[in-house]
């Protein structure tokens, strides 16, 4: 029967740095993530250090940067807002599911710093995860307002340039305004109506467009001629028919004062 040959010292000890790297890794992130949620990107590593309970050094062995760092904190609640996106990518009532999303974003980043850094885009947390973010919440959009729920003139873009303007709102508010009162009133910008302001023309990726003068969708400008008005012909159509109305009006009227 063979011994079983027990490793040597050197091993022995190599194990167990690599055990105590391990450990302080985890001290190390535990520390940041508090951190970070607190201040953000403002904090420095050495406060970190203190908080994990190590060495300024042995941040610096497993984080070369504060950036670095930064990306380890926070990639996993961004990639957890995309994938809960893709899973109701499918769902039922798709308004409601878009402006449910959104709140929830709003509500679960407020409280941490470091996230709205990342969403505010002052440091993108890894290579593509703001890009995967961008695409996952397109697809809600694009489904509300197949729905009807959100005005077609609205882009990803003003998605997200509203999604920050709801966090910098919710930090702001005073004790007397209710938590999400604010993002609840922001969001019903989104919302079509009768009433609401004229967008004015955004390009998107340097294409000349213009917004329908009846949806507000946006109508790709022609190269030559008059510039189209109508993103088709149902919204032509339906132009037309009120333009008649308004004239039908105006000779009542005129009738009238004959």
């Amino acid at each position: 029967m063979a011994h079983r040959r027990n490793p040597p010292p050197s091993s022995r000890a190599s194990a167990q740095l690599r055990a105590d790297a391990r450990r302080n890794r985890v001290l190390v992130l535990q520390a940041a993530r508090s951190a970070f949620e607190e201040a953000g990107l403002a904090v420095p590593l050495g406060e970190i250090a203190r908080r994990a309970g190590v060495g300024t050094g042995t941040v610096y062995r497993h984080f070369p940067t504060k950036e670095a760092l930064f990306r380890a904190t926070v990639v996993d609640r961004v990639r957890l807002f995309t994938d809960t996106a893709r899973e109701l990518a499918q769902a039922e009532d798709a308004g409601a599911v878009f402006f449910r999303y959104l709140a929830a974003v709003v509500r679960l980043s407020a409280r941490n710093k470091g996230l709205c850094d990342a969403l505010e885009g002052s440091f993108e947390p890894s290579p593509g995860v703001e890009a995967d973010f961008r695409e996952a919440l397109s697809v809600l959009l694009e489904r509300a307002q197949q729905a009807g729920a959100v005005r077609k003139d609205v882009t990803i873009d003003d998605v997200m340039a509203l999604l920050v303007g709801c966090l910098s709102m919710e930090q702001r508010r005073g004790p007397s305004v209710a938590p999400g009162r604010m993002t609840a009133l922001a969001c019903d910008s989104l919302r079509p109506g009768r009433r609401v302001t004229k967008l004015p023309p955004n390009p998107a990726g340097g294409r000349n467009e213009t917004g329908c003068a009846v949806c507000g969708g946006l109508v790709p400008s022609a190269r030559t001629g008059r510039p189209a008005r109508y993103c088709g012909a149902a919204c032509r159509q339906k132009a037309h028919r009120e333009r008649a109305r308004a004239r039908g009006a105006s000779e009542v009227v005129l009738e009238a004062e004959v």
